[in-house]
């Protein structure tokens, strides 16, 4: 073991390199431009994975972005680990809050700054380098490592279900890792055990069978803008709460000890509302803001568009008004039973001057929560506090990462979440970055983890 961590260490160099020549390709998958791009950073996907030992590693044409999988079964009594990860990346705009090019990775302050750097080709990179500083050092892995690396995480994983479904005999696994999550805080590692689930819907009201003039038709003929703002502003109650009849039916209250754990992670919630210039936080008063992000469902209301909005006066009474509505999932809320109740929710309010219809968006899934007292947690728990010197914290995330219920419903796995992004790694927004110091040293823990994985 001190031997491949000793390799690592002098290799520190050499990663960072092939990692930057990774994050010049400008993989977006939203683009249905970049075809050509997507297929040359497979290509690489492939390659690095060959040079991991995985020497049936080949690239998947899918109806969209290709897939890369490999393998390493040698060891027969062995568990099989499946390593998950994406090598697409999100648009980079707003491209002039950039300080320096975002396909032109730049290190400044022991970080590298670059699309992707953390979401995720850094954090698949550092699998792929764990990989192989064992193989290369020993000629084998300790367990069976299966490595699936997709092209469409950003845009919903349209088609890796049916890749899983497909491939299910060569993606036979025990457990699968991920990391596409985050530290707690520089040094301190955390293991995620519980996510929110997502669901997207749009909501169209229509009126008049066309724009109209609010002099000629105003105050006798109703408008839609003002409709869908007076029923969503019928959705929560002064404080916050969902008012959706059967909404939060099924949200599995917090136990005594979820709480407490919960409470016991270090978490300035002041500094947490100053760091966005906010005030005072919004929601449920009866839950603090961690268990508000990481264990109660949400209702968002993320675009409302309609009639005029250019420069200018136009005297328009819209005909029609549309909202894009996004909900967080807790475990044992239902998406459908959820999407159904808030259709049902706006038909029934709606006043007969208007008409309302409601979609359901493709995409996201349920809430997860994965057990923390299982041997494979306690293996990671393990890797992580040799590594970095300090315990990890069992936390949640409020976000979505629906291939962990992918794995869990069509292969029959849990999953590992481990993160080596720090919270400031900007993931999304301008200046997208990764911590070396925690790359390099997430590199080792994976070696840690593999081997402890071995022994279950």
């Amino acid at each position: 073991m001190e031997k491949i961590l000793e390799l690592i260490r002098k290799q520190r160099p050499n990663h960072q390199r092939e990692l930057s020549d990774y994050l010049t390709l400008p993989s977006i998958s939203s683009r249905s431009d970049q075809k050509e791009v997507m297929m040359q950073t497979a290509e690489m996907t492939r390659s690095m994975m060959v040079k991991s030992g995985l020497d049936d590693a080949a690239v998947y044409e899918t109806p969209g972005h290709p897939v890369v999988m490999g393998s390493n079964r040698k060891k027969i009594e062995a568990p099989t680990l499946l390593i998950y990860g994406h090598y697409d990346v999100q648009p980079v705009d707003p491209l002039d809050e950039w300080e320096t090019p975002p396909f032109q990775p730049d290190i400044r302050n022991n970080r590298l700054f670059a699309r992707g750097s953390t979401d995720d080709k850094g954090q698949v990179h550092a699998h792929l380098k764990a990989l192989e500083a064992i193989f290369s050092h020993t000629g084998e892995l300790p367990l069976n490592v299966v490595v699936l690396v997709e092209g469409e995480e950003e845009i919903g994983s349209p088609n890796l279900v049916p890749f899983l479904n497909e491939h299910r005999d060569a993606l036979n696994a025990d457990l699968a890792v991920v990391s596409d999550t985050f530290m707690w805080a520089e040094g301190q590692p955390a293991i995620v055990c519980g996510l929110r689930g997502l669901l997207v819907m749009e909501i169209s009201v229509t009126g008049p069978n066309r724009d109209l003039h609010s002099g000629f038709y105003g105050g006798a003929v109703a408008n839609p803008i003002e409709i869908l703002a007076r029923m969503l502003a019928q959705v929560k109650d002064d404080n916050g709460r969902i008012l959706i009849p059967g909404f939060l039916d099924s949200v599995t209250p917090l136990t005594e000890m979820e709480r407490n754990q919960i409470a016991e992670i270090p978490f300035d919630e002041q500094e947490f509302l100053s760091g966005l210039s906010v005030e005072k936080g919004w929601g449920d008063p009866d839950f603090s803001i961690l268990e508000k992000l990481w264990a109660r469902p949400t209702f968002e209301i993320n675009g409302l568009w309609g009639g005029f909005i250019d420069e200018g006066v136009k005297t328009v009474l819209p005909a029609k008004a549309n909202a894009k509505i996004t909900m967080r999932l807790v475990p044992d809320q239902n998406p459908q039973q959820i999407a159904d109740a808030v259709s049902h929710f706006f038909h029934s309010i709606a006043p007969a001057s208007v008409t309302v219809e409601t979609k359901r968006i493709s995409g996201g899934g349920p809430g997860i929560v994965i057990p923390t007292d299982t041997p494979a947690m306690l293996a990671a728990s393990h890797a992580l506090e040799a590594t970095f010197g300090k315990r990890p914290y069992f936390s949640r995330e409020g976000v979505s990462i629906p291939v962990v219920n992918d794995f869990r419903e069509v292969l029959g796995i849990e999953t590992l979440l481990i993160g080596l992004g720090l919270p400031d790694a900007r993931p999304h927004s301008p200046n997208e970055n990764l911590h070396l110091p925690t790359y390099h040293l997430g590199i080792e823990a994976m070696v840690r983890l593999y081997h402890q994985l071995a022994t279950l």
